[in-house]
């Protein structure tokens, strides 16, 4: 997950995040709490997904979870009642964030933690789905994880996860990271005296990058936008697809 210019001078002082080059900030939840996106997504949001048989197990997956603070809180926020049939499984490719993760987790029941890379081999994430005897995930979370993969694995990389993410999910909750993070990304690595990223300046995917995501979902991956949530205090949008 990441930041970009909102409040970004503050954010650099305090936890340098241009270092962090896959997103993995180790106190990215003290600069952007999970209220900024959870005053968005209504309590009702499983239920409105006709996810609300408690006799039926109900996935959610949260890509790119980091300390796990807003899954503990998401799950929280959307699962009413304590005998839900509700798993939520949350994966970074940090194992600190992930071992910080399991650590604070209040709910080891409900919520679990493992770390993974949604650009590598995903083979423990259908193993999950085997255990449950689901061939998909219910509700997918990914929030901004997007401009990291594009940033280190380029236009393809991009294309793949949004790909991947359709491929295994029911419903996906997408929040794309603005253009100007991908530039304000690049400077703050320039000022702590790094490289570039790879493939920053061999991007062509450019610009409005939540239209992008919606072309490539609903022109190559059989998704459809169901609804914007609108957008967090960070000016991102919320988007929800359904698989059609």
């Amino acid at each position: 997950m990441a930041t970009c210019d909102n409040g970004g001078d503050a954010v650099d002082e305090i936890n340098e995040p241009g270092a962090a080059l896959f997103g993995n900030f180790i106190n990215y939840y003290t600069f952007n709490p999970p209220e900024n996106r959870l005053s968005l997504i209504p309590t009702t949001l499983l239920g409105d997904l006709g996810y609300s048989d408690r006799s039926h197990t109900t996935l959610l997956l949260d890509v790119g979870c980091n300390t796990g603070e807003l899954s503990v809180a998401l799950y929280k926020h959307v699962v009413q009642t304590p005998e839900s049939n509700v798993h939520l499984l949350g994966f970074d490719l940090d194992d600190t964030l992930i071992q910080r993760a399991n650590y604070a987790n209040p709910l080891p029941g409900s919520v679990t933690f493992t770390p993974l890379d949604i650009t590598g081999d995903c083979t423990p994430l259908q193993d999950h789905l085997n255990l449950h005897g689901s061939s998909h995930f219910h509700l997918t979370l990914c929030l901004a994880v997007t401009m990291w993969v594009h940033l280190n694995h380029g236009d393809a990389g991009l294309l793949r996860l949004l790909s991947r993410l359709a491929e295994l999910s029911e419903h996906l909750l997408l929040e794309a990271q603005p253009w100007k993070c991908y530039r304000s990304a690049a400077r703050r690595l320039r000022k702590l005296g790094r490289s570039d990223f790879d493939h920053f300046k061999k991007l062509q995917i450019r610009g409005d990058m939540s239209k992008h995501a919606r072309r490539h979902l609903e022109g190559h991956c059989n998704m459809e936008l169901v609804r914007s949530f609108g957008s967090t205090t960070w000016h991102r949008k919320l988007l929800l697809f359904k698989r059609k």
